[in-house]
């Protein structure tokens, strides 16, 4: 493995990890992926992976001579040390709008479908009705707000790391919640339109899934 290839430790469904995928993607790095599997195997908890990540969870990511976890702050260290293409905005407000979509996915949905939750639950009927509660309430927030941030894509016309957030996260929504997305027409629209970009099609977990 060439000495400058990053390698990115990832399950390939799980909504984080797609997110620094397709910004390693975006910033044209070369990388290597390592599978975790985080349901069936549980690799996370192996003592040889919490030598790479103590959080025990995915992602993380080998690169630069150093070893970063937590999806967001990789993706922040990656438009640092690589600032083209530029994934986020120069103007404040519309920074300050991409970083309140990022937030409403990173920390008002995502957290609360983790398949960590599972076992705090007595049923997994129990543990369903929560994570869909949350994933279908943190949408009708994006629908709001998107309706007067988006353009092409959730802020304006310029691809960012809000965009690198929605995609994965509505994906988990439909295939593992099976929420219908249709009632929120925003959110619906720049889904379906974001897929076709090639970041997303390159990355995509079904591709991943096929090879495996």
């Amino acid at each position: 493995m060439a000495e400058n290839r990053a390698v990115l430790y990832a399950f390939w469904l799980s909504s984080c990890s797609w997110r620094v995928r397709a910004a390693l993607h975006l910033k044209r790095i070369p990388f290597e992926e390592r599978p975790v599997d985080i349901v069936k195997e549980n690799q996370q908890l192996t003592d040889e992976y919490r030598s790479i990540n103590p959080n025990q969870k995915v992602p993380a990511l080998l690169i630069d001579n150093e070893t970063l976890v937590e999806s967001m702050a990789i993706v922040q260290y990656l438009e640092d040390t690589r600032p083209e293409p530029a994934l986020t905005p120069k103007s404040p407000l519309q920074k300050a709008r991409m970083r309140e979509l990022c937030e409403i996915v990173v920390s008002g949905i995502q957290p609360l479908q983790n398949v960590g939750l599972r076992p705090q639950f007595e049923t997994t009927e129990q543990y369903v009705k929560f994570t869909k509660y949350w994933t279908d309430r943190g949408l009708k927030i994006l629908e709001d707000m998107l309706q007067k941030t988006s353009g092409k894509y959730c802020v304006g016309d310029q691809l960012t790391i809000a965009d690198l957030c929605l995609v994965p996260q509505l994906y988990n929504a439909i295939t593992r919640h099976k929420l219908d997305i249709s009632k929120y027409p925003t959110v619906s629209k720049l889904y379906h339109e974001l897929l076709k970009e090639k970041v997303f099609q390159e990355t995509h977990p079904e591709k991943l899934k096929s090879k495996m």
